[in-house]
């Protein structure tokens, strides 16, 4: 059986006009800057991941996200961060070649898509009765190696004003996961820099924005001078994962405030 090979966008932050800026970036540049990029890794792409914040608090970015990603012969798999209008994203994306939200299985692998938005704040969380789905998802497809993704980080990021704004029910998420040896990596956006560890034999993976990234383990919001990424996954018949992080050396320059987080 073969390997299952994923492109994961995160946090494009995108407004109805094209031609708009937020805060000095035009996201709608940057983003068609990363999949230009990406090129012929669409070719062998099963699936598309689209980790939140597709839109900044500006339900008519749907439009330009359908534009961007419309015409995909795979799958794009999305879920909501902070910053989407999950009604108005489930209504705009209801159709081929998206999914929001939900589980996918690839070949010897379950894609799990988390909502972790939380109304009228940059926190996120899941509640009892998403952990209790995850738990019977994971159950029910324990002969599946399980990838987790949400848009907030459940982990520390050794950034005092990141963490602040992080998953709220975090130890509960992770108690669930605990309970899972099939559940072999756990992928997220929100934080707009990288980051690839290992604990308990899971693999935690963030990915930088497709417009600007934030200063890692920084006690103050900063703004780091990295170009816009994304992510490249292949997720092995075995339960291996390989991944990298490909940064968009020739994307426009970025500038930004914490209100984008």
């Amino acid at each position: 059986m073969k390997s299952v090979r994923l492109i994961q966008f995160t946090d494009t932050h995108l407004l109805a006009d094209p031609a708009s800026e937020l805060h000095g970036i035009n996201s709608w540049q940057t983003l068609q800057t990363a999949m230009s990029h990406a090129g012929a890794r669409f070719d062998a792409a099963d699936a598309i991941l689209l980790t939140g914040d597709l839109v900044h608090d500006d339900a008519g970015g749907y439009d330009n996200i359908a534009a961007a990603f419309g015409k995909s012969s795979v799958p794009v798999y999305c879920l909501p961060g902070n910053h989407d209008l999950p009604e108005q994203m489930r209504v705009a994306l209801a159709r081929s070649p998206f999914q929001v939200g939900g589980c996918a299985v690839l070949g010897r692998w379950i894609i799990v898509m988390l909502d972790s938005f939380l109304a009228n704040s940059a926190s996120g969380r899941l509640g009892a009765d998403q952990l209790k789905q995850l738990d019977q998802t994971l159950t029910s497809h324990a002969d599946k190696h399980a990838l987790v993704c949400l848009h907030h980080h459940p982990i520390t990021m050794h950034s005092e004003w990141l963490d602040t704004v992080g998953l709220e029910d975090a130890a509960a998420f992770q108690a669930v996961i605990a309970k899972h040896k099939s559940v072999r990596g756990i992928l997220w956006g929100h934080v707009h820099q990288s980051l690839d560890l290992f604990s308990n034999g899971v693999r935690y993976m963030a990915t930088p924005s497709t417009c600007a990234q934030w200063t890692p383990r920084s006690d103050d919001f900063a703004v780091d001078d990295k170009p816009p990424g994304y992510r490249v996954l292949e997720l092995m018949p075995d339960g291996a994962i390989a991944s990298e992080v490909v940064w968009v050396d020739n994307a426009a320059s970025c500038t930004s405030r914490a209100s984008a987080a």
